[in-house]
């Protein structure tokens, strides 16, 4: 389970509370903000007066934005990731080899991080962005990550998050997502057929270190009607598995 803090600073919480829905709101003034956490006026004031101070808030009008001072600290925890370094040429590549959506995923806190994104000529656009954080289960990328983490840790993740429904398709059982893992680790790659988007299909393949650490995956996206048959079944599994293959020597050997 993830551990949690034995004495939370209050404050703290205060400032990630104010922070994630501010950006959820999209901006607020100042009384719609309190509203939304349920804090005094007087007190959010103060909370956004003090990130503004240190770059991390901007107000516009009377109206109060997310900062760029965010972006700073984001680049960094990115940069700080070998695997995205690694990655990141061959997902372009992905891109504009097959004209698609392709991705690099990686787990923190038990769910996956988008690190890069790259757009072929036919991508879909899709309701996801890099930093952006996804559930493990119900997508390509996801279950590529859990199908090589131990299953003890897989069992953390279930407790943590849940098998949550986003589609029909969507596995919400233990016992066919534990068999469904077991499947990708036989033939190295995964799939998600319309499992969190309607109408999407997705081939994944995990990066891994020499010493079987899972570090993260990468996968080409598109619409069930260019991506199917051949395409899906041979043809892409192929393309991640070549890109996963330099990726995991450039990491593990630079």
């Amino acid at each position: 389970m993830q551990n949690e803090a034995k004495n939370p600073i209050k404050g703290t919480e205060r400032t990630i509370t104010i922070v994630e829905a501010l950006k959820e709101m999209d901006g607020a003034k100042v009384t719609e903000l309190a509203d939304q956490v349920g804090l005094s006026k007087g007190t959010v004031h103060d909370y956004l007066s003090t990130l503004r101070e240190h770059n991390y808030v901007v107000k516009e009008g009377d109206e109060y934005y997310v900062g760029l001072g965010f972006f700073e600290i984001g680049e960094y925890a990115r940069n700080r990731i070998q695997i995205y370094h690694a990655a990141k040429p061959e997902v372009q590549k992905l891109a504009e080899e097959t004209g698609e959506l392709a991705n690099l995923l990686h787990e923190e806190h038990g769910l996956g991080v988008y690190l890069y994104r790259a757009r072929g000529e036919n991508a879909v656009t899709l309701d996801t962005h890099t930093g952006k954080r996804r559930y493990l289960h119900n997508t390509a990328l996801g279950k590529s990550i859990l199908a090589h983490m131990p299953r003890d840790r897989v069992d953390d993740i279930l407790d943590q998050h849940g098998l949550p429904q986003e589609t029909e398709h969507t596995i919400t059982d233990r016992e066919e997502l534990y068999s469904e893992l077991e499947q990708i680790r036989d033939r190295g790659y995964a799939f998600c057929n319309q499992e969190r988007v309607e109408g999407l299909h997705c081939v994944a393949a995990p990066l891994q270190s020499r010493s079987g650490d899972v570090l993260g995956a990468i996968s080409i996206a598109g619409p069930t009607t260019r991506i199917k048959g051949g395409r899906l079944e041979e043809e892409l599994p192929q393309k991640v598995l070549q890109a996963a293959n330099v990726i995991e020597i450039n990491t593990n050997f630079s």
